[in-house]
């Protein structure tokens, strides 16, 4: 089997695309990598090439949920096929919704990672405006183009249904990371957080506001703008694995997160995680965090850090948890779906989950 596996080059999709390679490699399902989106940092360009992916096609382009983005899809969706076309793909996994929409001559799985309508919704408080009804058409047909809809939780497939209307296969495959790649040291006094700063869902402003006033300093790794809180900009793998091992707290206040790589990279390494109360993380997480609203964060840091035996219990039970979400169990998810795909016979196979 070979798959044409489609990431953009931002944020989490891309390091869940290179340990979704690995696995299938591993289980001699052939990977072809399409990578889309910003210019690939020498980390990235290393890490694709260093993957067993047998090629590695690159396109810097906009993507869908960008500014004025939509020549650059039109382009970015005829390189596609022609990568298709040219490697012999047996099946497309997609993350990104408007490609779902063009004449495949194969079946197409739909990774659904995150959607502007949520995130407005969550992160807003409020409907995205007008200015999103061109995204809204492409994300509408995308969704009716695919064969399979997956999802890292839950709580994303259920708020994806809420805005948009699809009849394909539709199921649950939870995000994993290699667990040998984070493994707790020995803690140390901070609190760290990951991840795109910028971006609003992941509300670091409620850290910033808080930090000048913890017996603890909090560390930020990611790009981001600056705040009261430690920026320490964009860091190496190697250096947030090492950051994670070390640190006693991971928080993220998030408003809206679909699943959290950086919070089950934490957990790998033992972190007490002290989570946004929303759905998803709830149901990533169940009793192994602390979920705060943004009047409870300070209180809830104090605690766990007036109390190391709590902090000790909570990081045993997040490394519990997240070794729960094996990629050997995602990866042999995502093959028996190709493989139902393949055969035609989805119709009523649930492979994880499926929504009604």
């Amino acid at each position: 089997m070979r798959v044409l596996l489609a990431l953009d080059t931002v944020g989490g999709v891309w390091t869940y695309g290179l340990e979704l390679t690995r696995v299938l490699a591993r289980n001699r399902v052939e990977v072809v990598l399409a990578a889309l989106g910003e210019r690939l940092s020498p980390e990235q360009r290393r890490d694709a090439l260093d993957s067993p992916a047998s090629r590695v096609y690159i396109l810097e382009c906009a993507l869908e949920w960008m500014d004025e983005p939509w020549g650059d899809v039109e382009r970015s969706g005829t390189w596609l096929l022609d990568v298709a076309c040219e490697t012999g793909a047996d099946l497309v996994h997609l993350n990104a919704f408007a490609h779902g929409a063009l004449p495949w001559p194969v079946p197409v799985v739909l990774g659904v990672h995150s959607d502007v309508l949520s995130w407005h919704h969550a992160v807003r408080g409020e409907p995205a405006g007008s200015e999103w009804d061109e995204y809204r058409l492409a994300v509408a047909a995308g969704l009716r183009g695919a064969d399979a809809v997956v999802s890292p939780s839950w709580a994303m497939l259920r708020a994806l249904k809420h805005n948009f209307r699809f009849d394909c296969d539709a199921r649950t495959i939870p995000n994993a990371r290699d667990p040998a790649r984070f493994k707790p040291c020995e803690k140390e006094p901070f609190i760290l957080s990951a991840g795109r700063l910028w971006d609003e869902a992941k509300n670091v402003a409620a850290l910033d506001r808080i930090a000048p006033l913890l017996p603890w300093p909090v560390l930020l790794a990611g790009p981001g703008g600056p705040g009261a809180a430690r920026r320490l900009g964009r860091v190496s793998d190697a250096q947030l694995t090492g950051l994670l091992g070390r640190a006693a707290i991971f928080a993220e206040p998030a408003r809206y997160e679909p699943f959290g790589l950086a919070a089950l990279e934490a957990g790998l390494a033992g972190c007490a995680l002290v989570l946004g109360d929303i759905e998803s993380l709830r149901e990533v997480w169940a009793d192994a965090a602390v979920f705060v609203e943004e009047g409870s964060l300070e209180y809830e840091l104090r605690r766990l850090i007036a109390d190391p035996a709590l902090r000790l219990e909570l990081g045993e039970r997040a490394r519990r948890r997240a070794l729960e979400y094996s990629p050997d169990r995602m990866g042999l998810a995502y093959i028996e779906l190709y493989e139902q795909l393949l055969s035609g016979e989805t119709a009523g196979l649930p492979a994880v989950g499926q929504v009604a």
